[in-house]
């Protein structure tokens, strides 16, 4: 039977993909067992990550297509999230309740039906132990380069380059659609795609996105190539979820130490969690002050303009889409955290709120958004092109 439904779904896949058929999960808060049942045999690379710790489990690339409640986190796991990283790798995190090691992590021959299955026995360990796992291993997240520190591309023209961020992807799927189920991070890559298109057509501008496929991206990879790519501008796009199903509309954010309200520093966690979904290794200390005047009048000055463009944004949307309630808001959004591109993080609407959902599945709204998106970087450049810039 087991062997039916592995060649069912393989069908269903492209070739190159594995199957993961089938789950489960069974221990205590002592010892907890995984099993994921594969058509063919994974390789796989283990490592662990602190703060938060997470054991983590790289795969080729892999259709999870087991039912989601079949590997429900439990015994020494408070949170386990799986999913592609690119097109060619995907990867299991295993977010641990308390320091926990793999004590077996093997793949073998399922005994009947074919296929493989990986076996994951997880323990408990003392802290010290773990952090000795941490430390001590051979493998380590590629370290990203400072944002203060990344040499920015200039451009050989004159052009305004806007850097298009379709929030979430991947491993990390973003909120989810209340009645159709929709992943958040399908509607920002179909908005942004159409937002792409329409920049096209804009004399002087020239936009790039941080990626036009379903892969993951770290927070600071965005940052990253919004600044290789010589941004004038970042946008991010998100659709976020809330507890308050009749809350809806556009939000535009901005950056800053000190959130506007309750509602903004929420969704920031939230947005800033997705390093933590994807097994990416945190930074362990902030970025050190730079005692730097330039610096820090770069820094001022962009947070003027990302305010500006935040301003002509909502001045652009009202009267014509819905919009929340003081709709300019601001908190610590790490995706906006670059010293010299302007940021605004622009949440579409609501994925809670069914009319919010419909809007956003619906191809026509889009276009028609984008198009006032379009509008409102006309009236953000306006006084600088009018001072030559």
């Amino acid at each position: 039977m087991a062997a039916g439904m592995a060649l069912a779904v393989s069908a269903e896949v492209p070739a190159d993909r594995l199957v993961a058929y089938s789950a489960r999960i069974a221990g205590d808060d002592a010892r907890t067992r995984i099993v994921l049942d594969f058509d063919r045999a994974p390789t796989i690379e283990t490592r662990y990550i602190a703060n938060p710790d997470r054991i983590i489990v790289d795969l080729p690339a892999t259709a999870f297509a087991f039912a989601e409640e079949d590997l429900k986190a439990t015994g020494l796991f408070s949170d386990i999230r799986y999913g592609s990283m690119d097109a060619t790798s995907a990867r299991l995190v295993l977010t641990a309740a308390r320091p926990a090691r793999l004590a077996i992590a093997k793949v073998m021959p399922n005994e009947t039906g074919g296929g493989y299955r990986l076996v994951l026995d997880a323990e408990l360990v003392p802290a010290q132990d773990f952090a000795a796992l941490v430390s001590g291993q051979g493998w380590s997240e590629p370290k990203q380069a400072s944002t203060a520190s990344v040499p920015v591309a200039v451009s050989a023209s004159d052009e305004f380059v806007i850097a298009i961020d379709a929030g979430h992807g991947g491993i990390d799927t973003g909120a989810a659609g209340v009645a159709t189920k929709t992943p958040e991070k399908d509607i920002t890559l179909a908005f942004a795609k159409t937002l792409h298109e329409k920049l096209k057509n804009q004399p002087g501008v020239r936009a790039v996105m941080t990626r036009d496929t379903d892969k993951f991206l770290s927070l600071s990879e965005r940052v990253l190539i919004a600044r290789q790519k010589g941004a004038d501008l970042l946008i991010s796009l998100h659709a976020d979820t809330l507890r308050q199903a009749d809350i809806r509309g556009a939000t535009v954010y901005t950056i800053s130490d000190k959130a506007s309200d309750h509602m903004a520093a929420q969704l920031a966690e939230r947005e800033n969690f997705s390093d933590t979904i994807g097994g990416v290794e945190l930074p362990t200390e902030t970025e050190p002050e730079v005692g730097d005047i330039l610096l820090d009048l770069t820094r001022r000055e962009t947070q003027a303009f990302s305010i500006a463009m935040a301003q002509a944004v909502v001045g652009s949307f009202e009267g014509q889409i819905s919009l929340i309630n003081n709709p300019h808001r601001h908190a610590g959004f790490r995706v906006l955290q670059a010293p010299d591109v302007p940021s605004i993080l622009l949440e579409l609407g609501f994925l809670s709120n069914k009319e919010d959902e419909k809007l956003l599945l619906d191809p026509a709204w889009r276009e028609r958004v984008a198009g006032l998106l379009v509008e409102a970087i006309k009236r953000y450049r306006e006084p600088q092109l009018a001072n030559g810039g």
